[in-house]
């Protein structure tokens, strides 16, 4: 038991450790900065929204502060059937440069893909409805386009205040030094939805029961681009206050995540893709995998507390993890102490992988999201 217990130990180890530190030394040892300098290439700015009227007047005010040229963005934003004002709302806040689309109930793909084909600009950016972008985000964005290599940039997410910020923050701090290193040693694995751009000669349609911006942006990897990480370009969004939503929406992200790795199969050859394809393997499926060995770990525990000096520590270790995300999910407790509230967001995440991995095997596709959502923007 003491074995297993190790190996699950290790099996945890690989994408949070022992991935990192090697991601780490290859960037070190194989640094190749892309170049970058200020340009101001024609953008087409994508907002894709569904029943989005308590955000979209807000984006509409923080797409107009954004310090680039007017002359050069043209913004679209396709509203996916809303039922709500998203569409009025957007319409009366709209700026000379802004395009409203009332489109049918389709899924965001759908609507993504009506918006991005409307427009010719070379460059095509992509945000989310509630998604606050800093000011220069849009310019330091395009600024990496200034290498010919270059296909794409991932922006930096980050995530204000909410009841799963320290879970949230903490994943996305970790996170972001993996597209720095990642970025440094060849690309970048993906690109987040809150915000990335891509030359539009890469651009392919998405799935509809896939992640729509992980095959975006992967689509310049599969072209033989490379995609970079811009932690200059920064946008805000606020983190999640009800668990039970959030729960769903991490269900709705890994399922179609995995949904769409399967669609990308082929980058996971390193004969074809190099490193590449062993980084996407450890950071977008083994990751994902880690609560089988949590779970393996969790079940020995209560034999494990009987058995050799070194298998009590583990078991301690996991009984008490597990106690500490318990005591993360008391109201308040997430907020005022701060390991509880990183517990409890880690034993969500796992249970979600969970649960998007049955989901996955079973061949249940979601391509619709109706989840209500109730934050306020952050920053």
């Amino acid at each position: 038991m003491l074995i297993l217990a190790l190996i699950c130990l290790a099996a945890m180890a690989v994408p949070f450790t022992i991935y990192p530190l090697m991601l780490w030394l290859h960037a070190r040892l194989a640094a190749d900065t892309a170049l970058k300098a200020d340009m101001f290439p024609h953008v087409d700015l994508i907002i894709c929204a569904h029943n989005e009227a308590d955000h979209i007047a807000a984006k509409m005010q923080n797409v107009e502060a954004l310090n680039y040229p007017k002359d050069k963005l043209s913004v679209w934003v396709a509203s996916d059937g809303s039922s709500d004002a998203t569409v009025e709302i957007a319409s009366a806040s709209a700026a000379d440069n802004v395009t409203v689309l009332d489109l049918p109930r389709t899924g965001k793909a759908g609507a993504l893909d009506t918006a991005v084909t409307s427009g010719t600009a070379p460059v095509i950016a992509f945000s989310d409805a509630n998604s606050d972008w800093e000011v220069d985000a849009l310019k330091n964005l395009t600024a990496y386009l200034a290498d010919d290599a270059t296909g794409g940039v991932a922006g930096d997410q980050r995530y204000g205040t909410g009841k799963h910020a320290a879970g949230e923050r903490s994943y996305w701090s970790f996170d972001r030094k993996l597209k720095e290193w990642q970025a440094q040693a060849g690309s970048a694995i993906s690109a987040t939805g809150a915000i990335y751009c891509i030359r539009r000669e890469f651009y392919q349609p998405p799935p509809g029961d896939a992640t729509d911006d992980f095959m975006i942006s992967t689509g310049v990897i599969a072209a033989g681009r490379r995609l970079q990480f811009a932690p200059d370009a920064v946008a805000w969004e606020a983190a999640a206050e009800d668990g039970t939503h959030e729960f769903a929406r991490k269900v709705r992200i890994i399922s179609r995540g995995l949904r769409s790795i399967y669609y990308r199969r082929q980058l996971l050859n390193p004969f074809k893709t190099g490193i590449y394809g062993l980084e996407l393997l450890v950071h977008k499926v083994w990751r994902r995998m880690v609560w089988l060995p949590l779970l393996c770990l969790v079940i020995l525990s209560p034999a494990l507390l009987f058995s050799s000096p070194a298998a009590v520590v583990i078991a301690i270790g996991t009984i008490g993890f597990v106690a500490l995300g318990l005591a993360g999910a008391i109201p308040g407790v997430a907020r005022s102490f701060k390991p509880a509230g990183i517990a409890n967001y880690v034993w969500m995440v796992n249970f979600a992988c969970a649960k998007a991995t049955f989901n996955f095997f079973a061949g249940h596709r979601i391509s619709h999201w109706n989840l209500p959502r109730s934050d306020k923007l952050g920053g």
